[in-house]
């Protein structure tokens, strides 16, 4: 449908100077023709990086294409045929052909052809075939038109938009009219019908724009939803223009421009993406990202990339068109399912009434009058259930009036009162900051949210902008309040009933990562806006100080829980100095599971779900008992060996065994491992009877899998059993290390699998590793030699460059090292490799895998046992960079 008010291109002004009849006279008029055709298409190509509009081009190549169709159609002698016509359907009957877009055809027809008409058909398609054209077609009678309209809403809509490009015009006009809307789906039906379409197509993208690879066409906010509005206005009121809205109050003036502008944005983003990819391409991958950003005319700023500036428009402009589209549709609702009904309208107050369960505005004064009422009618709807959302033309109003909310009301404590009341009700809070921000009134009111509307980090940890991802925070917070979730989330439901004040972690959700995008560090950034915020409100001392501190440590559990052992009494006991109180724990802990679970749908399972409750819990009992004594490393094992031997003899072990067995195990196993673990692995050490033992034992834990090694120790082990994972696709979460004086290594690794982050549940796969890994244990290092798999196409766009820092772990006479790199198929192998060629020896490996970006922590010693000197630290950190940062 026409929006732009500029040139449309015609016959007249397209510059293609093509004579297509003297080409098709050629001997070989398929090379030239299609030759002709890309001659043009890059001579448009030129034009459009020149600052050409998108809307000019797309037009003059569907103008191009029609007169090469018509020859075309003449050439093969089907115009003699006084009772076929050619007919243009879909996005080419609007004339709407960016560099890729399908040629969609249809034949019409007064009777089924004979066989040397469908030859001749067959011909003509052939022929755009061998020339390039790739078109999309149907060969169908007026009949059939109307069968499958019936049929297939899409059907119907392709047909609407449909033009003749040569043929009987009679035939074609009796098709438009028997496919129209008083012969089937009337105007009613019509809606009806494609808004469920477009319901079902927002949910193939999660309901969000804000998708890393969007689709600029199907998602939400994209260019389907502009069409959208088209495919209705052309139903009901036979309109090719948005302007007829304008005449029929259906938009405003402002919403013309803003969807004008939207589309026309869209559209040089499709365009050029066709270019870049050389196809038709309507995801805009991260295969594109970066040229179109640069091709588009951004640069890279000091605080933000250029990629990163260009999808923060891109998401802006599709979450304004999605609003427009929600309002509009809205609109046409009530005046196609409710106009001729009389409606029901119940009294709220002086500024509110409620009509077909709607809210509506009393009249259209009401803001002007009374700008407080653009927070209240928020409140409003959360203290009337009954409700079904905003009736459209009280959004409209709300929208259009945004700029009363000015620095004076920012500063009326009325509207701090109504706001926090707001934050304060029982039910609603979640959907009504949404519903705030889809009006505009969150931004109006809090500046700094407006900052992050749209802002994206071009990684693949963060999956959705920062303010989609903000109130997926806050309605993760407001799950944890709501019985019928207990069965997912019952431990959190649990902490949650110990708030006192929810209120002040749902704040902490909205203003958590509110100074992203400054450059710094944007949780002490954050904490001083939340401080503020809280101060500007109103809020006592102790209410500002947890907010704020929530804030600033709202990363702190997550990666205490990722990067450090929490089965170490002494780093629990720091977590829980850092805590101070049971209150903050709380606090934290659900933020915690709420930010993770809102910033990416693959980064929450089972074992980090383990691994913060595990945390919690033991902070919580430190907290609880107070700080105790560490004992004695001496004492600890004797205290582990003996709860595990009481255990092993009241199974029925034979006590010299265990004896004999542990004697060669050393110190290190029982202070590392628990008793439970030390009664099955003894059981199954004990069992084994080869001489040289390669015993793989594959289990369930809670949260994950793991994997128990227990074999001669010889180099590249670790190289190799990573290897083998990587080969089985299976995530290594944790690994620890552990070389006993008897020459045997006793390994300990927690495994999920990559593509679900589920543990290994079923019994072959099971299998398959025991197997796969017997196998490597006997030729350890020609598997870890092995090439790796290719990463995943994502991956391939993030160059991270390697880093690698030593730290002292006096406490266990070791050395901690911490790798920043790419992600990538058989990183831990490659890391593995590189110590054995250094002499270094690894105890302990913990994971930590944020989107592209791996950051590893690893506990290490040298030949003797000691921690690393610092020569060896300089050459394994050069041999480190080295390997990592070469293709593999």
């Amino acid at each position: 449908m026409a929006g732009d008010p500029g040139e449309i291109a015609t016959a007249e002004n397209v510059c293609d100077d093509l004579d297509f009849i003297c080409l098709l006279a050629a001997d070989d008029a398929p090379v030239q023709i299609r030759a002709a055709l890309l001659a043009a298409e890059q001579a448009r190509a030129e034009r459009f990086w020149s600052d050409i509009s998108a809307h000019r081009l797309v037009g003059e190549r569907a103008v191009l294409v029609d007169r090469l169709l018509v020859s075309l159609w003449a050439h093969f002698k089907l115009s003699l045929e006084g009772h076929f016509a050619l007919i243009a359907v879909g996005g080419y009957g609007r004339k709407e052909l960016h560099p890729g877009s399908d040629i969609d055809l249809m034949v019409l027809l007064t009777e089924v052809p004979s066989a040397d008409q469908s030859q001749k058909i067959q011909q003509f398609l052939t022929f755009l075939w061998d020339i390039g054209l790739e078109p999309g077609h149907s060969v169908r009678t007026v009949a059939d038109c109307v069968e499958e309209s019936t049929r297939d809403i899409t059907v119907a809509t392709s047909l609407m938009e449909s033009r003749l490009l040569t043929g009987p015009a009679g035939l074609f006009q009796e098709m438009r009219h028997c496919t129209g809307r008083n012969a089937i789906w009337d105007s009613a039906a019509f809606f009806s019908a494609k808004s469920e379409e477009q319901v079902a197509r927002h949910h193939k993208f999660h309901d969000t724009a804000y998708n890393l690879e969007p689709n600029i066409k199907e998602g939400p906010g994209g260019l389907r939803d502009i069409q959208m509005i088209g495919w209705v206005v052309k139903r009901h009121f036979y309109a090719d223009s948005y302007s007829e809205l304008l005449s029929r109050g259906f938009l405003t003036e402002p919403e013309y421009d803003s969807l004008v502008a939207g589309q026309n944005f869209l559209w040089r983003i499709r365009f050029a993406l066709h270019l870049v990819a050389g196809r038709r391409e309507d995801r805009l991958l991260f295969d594109y990202q970066r040229e179109l950003a640069s091709r588009l005319g951004y640069h890279d700023r000091t605080e933000c990339l250029a990629v990163e500036q260009f999808m923060q428009d891109y998401f802006r402009s599709v979450r304004e068109l999605r609003c427009l589209n929600e309002v509009l549709l809205a609109l046409f609702r009530e005046f196609f399912l409710h106009g001729s009904e009389e409606a029901e309208v119940i009294p709220i107050n002086k500024r509110f009434q409620v009509r077909n369960r709607l809210l509506e505005a009393i009249d259209d004064t009401v803001f002007r009058r009374r700008p407080l009422a653009l927070l209240e009618m928020f409140l409003v709807l959360q203290s009337h259930p009954g409700m079904k959302g905003v009736h459209p033309e009280t959004i409209r109003l709300a929208r259009d009036h945004c700029y009363l909310i000015d620095d004076n009301f920012r500063d009326d404590p009325k509207a701090h009162a109504l706001f926090l009341r707001i934050v304060r009700q029982k039910r609603g809070v979640a959907h009504g900051f949404r519903r705030m921000h889809r009006y505009g009134v969150l931004s109006a009111y809090l500046p700094v949210f407006a900052r992050i509307v749209g802002q994206m980090q071009y990684d693949l940890f963060h999956a959705y902008t920062v303010d989609d991802h903000t109130l997926g925070v806050v309605r993760n917070l407001r799950e944890f309040s709501q019985a019928h979730r207990y069965l997912e989330f019952p431990h959190c439901m649990e902490v949650f009933k110990r708030i006192e004040r929810p209120e002040l972690l749902y704040l902490a959700g909205l203003l958590h990562d509110i100074a992203k995008g400054r450059g710094g560090h944007h949780a002490q950034l954050g904490a001083e806006e939340a401080r503020r915020f809280c101060e500007h409100h109103g809020l006592p001392d102790d209410e500002r100080d947890l907010v704020s501190w929530l804030v600033r440590h709202h990363l702190l559990m997550s990666m205490t829980a990722q990067k450090q052992d929490i089965g170490d009494p002494e780093v629990v006991q720091r977590f829980a100095d850092q805590m101070g109180n049971r209150s903050c724990l709380d606090h934290l802990y659900l933020l915690t599971v709420a930010d993770i679970r809102a910033t990416n749908p693959d980064l929450w399972n089972g074992w980090k779900e383990t691994l913060l409750k595990d945390l919690y819990e033991a902070t919580a009992s430190n907290l609880e008992c107070g700080s105790k004594a560490f004992p004695k490393p001496a004492d600890l094992v004797a205290s582990t060996r003996r709860r595990a031997q009481e255990l092993l003899l009241g199974k029925g072990t034979d006590e010299a065994a265990i004896k004999d067995l542990w004697q060669g195990l050393g110190n290190d196993y029982f202070l590392r491992t628990v008793p439970e673990d030390i009664v099955w692995q003894t059981e199954a050490i004990l069992k084994n009877s080869e001489a040289e033992p390669r015993l793989v034992h594959v289990r369930q834990i809670r949260g994950g899998t793991e994997v128990f090694v227990y074999t001669r120790d010889q180099d590249y082990l670790f190289a190799a059993t990573t290897a083998v994972f990587n080969g089985l696709e299976l995530n290594v979460m944790v690994a620890n290390i552990h070389t006993a004086p008897n020459g045997m290594s006793v390994d300990t690794y927690i495994v999920l699998e990559a593509a679900s982050g589920a543990p290994v549940s079923d019994a072959h796969r099971k299998a398959q590793i025991r197997g796969r890994l017997r196998q490597a244990l006997a030729r350890p290092q020609e598997v870890a030699c092995a090439e790796m798999r290719m990463p995943q196409r994502r991956y391939r766009h993030f160059l991270i460059p390697t880093t690698v820092q030593f730290f002292p772990e006096e406490e266990v006479s070791a050395t901690r090292m911490e790798v920043v790199s790419a992600d990538r198929p058989g990183l831990l192998s490659r890391i593995g490799r590189v110590l054995v060629e250094n002499q270094v020896h690894l105890t302990t490996a913990r994971i930590a895998t944020l989107g592209e970006r791996a950051e590893d922590h690893f506990l290490l010693m040298d030949d003797a046992g000691q921690p690393l000197g610092g020569a060896t630290e300089v050459r394994l950190r050069e041999c480190l960079v080295a390997e990592l940062d070469t293709p593999a």
